[in-house]
C-alpha cells in the first residue's frame, strides 16, 4: 500500500513539473512574439500567429493574422517597445495555454502611444507548434 502511494505521488509530481515547463515555454514564446513585433521578424510572426487569430487591442480595434503582419509591414502599426511587468500562464490538457500579463506598450498607430494594459493570450497546440489563437488587451488606468 505504501509503495503504491509513493508511486502515485511520483506520477503526480512529474505531471506537475511537466506542466510548469510547458507553461514556462509558452510564456517565453509570448515574450519572443513581442520582440518579433518590435523587430519586424515576419517569418517568426507568421509561424506563431494562428490563421484564425483574433487580436483585440485595448481600444477595441480587432486584427486578423494578416492584418497584424501587413499593418506592421506598412508602418500603420509599429511597436517600439514592450515592457512586461508581470506574466503568468495556465495550461489546459497540454493543448491550450492561457497567458495573462500586464505591461507597457509603446509605438505608433497614426500617432505615438504609450499604454499600460492587461492582456490575455490563448495559445493552442497545432501539430508540434504553439500558435497564438486569440489576444485581448484592456487599458489600465
Amino acid at each position: 500500500m505504501r509503495l503504491t502511494f509513493l508511486f502515485l505521488l511520483a506520477i503526480v509530481s512529474g505531471t506537475s513539473l511537466a506542466q510548469s515547463k510547458l507553461e514556462q515555454s509558452v510564456l517565453d514564446l509570448s515574450k519572443k512574439k513581442f520582440s518579433w513585433l518590435i523587430n519586424k521578424q515576419y517569418d517568426s510572426l507568421n509561424a506563431v500567429l494562428d490563421d484564425k487569430l483574433e487580436y483585440v487591442h485595448s481600444n477595441g480595434w480587432v486584427q486578423t493574422k494578416t492584418d497584424v503582419i501587413n499593418d506592421s509591414k506598412s508602418g500603420s502599426m509599429v511597436y517600439q517597445s514592450v515592457d512586461i511587468k508581470e506574466a503568468n500562464a495556465r495550461a489546459y490538457n497540454n493543448d491550450a495555454v492561457i497567458v495573462t500579463g500586464t505591461g507597457t506598450f509603446a509605438g505608433i498607430h497614426g500617432q505615438p502611444f504609450t499604454i499600460v494594459s492587461h492582456y490575455t493570450e490563448v495559445y493552442v497546440k497545432s501539430g508540434n507548434r504553439w500558435k497564438l489563437a486569440s489576444r485581448h488587451s484592456n487599458r489600465m488606468p
